[in-house]
């Protein structure tokens, strides 16, 4: 299982306050993100390789990690960082 805010706290660059609960972050997530995009990250965040991301995601590798990117890209948006916090 993926601890969401240890994910989050390693990935967004600035944050304001205190994050959401673990059950509301996941939300958070999985509303903003692709289904890919949401898959990746898990993946990536528990320490898997691009090729065992990119089996679960069904893609290459190469386009696992765009998308690892893309969803940092998005985690990153102030709009979408907002609703990270209380």
């Amino acid at each position: 299982m993926i601890n969401y805010k240890k994910a989050l706290l390693s990935n967004i660059d600035k944050i304001s306050s205190e994050l959401k609960s673990e059950e509301e972050l996941e939300f958070v997530l999985k509303k903003r993100l692709t289904k890919k995009e949401f898959k990746v990250f898990c993946a990536k965040e528990q320490d898997k390789s691009d090729e065992e991301a990119a089996e679960l995601a069904n893609c290459e590798p190469k386009r696992a990690v765009e998308l690892y990117k893309n969803a940092v890209k998005k985690i990153n948006q102030e709009r979408i960082k907002q609703e990270f916090v209380n």
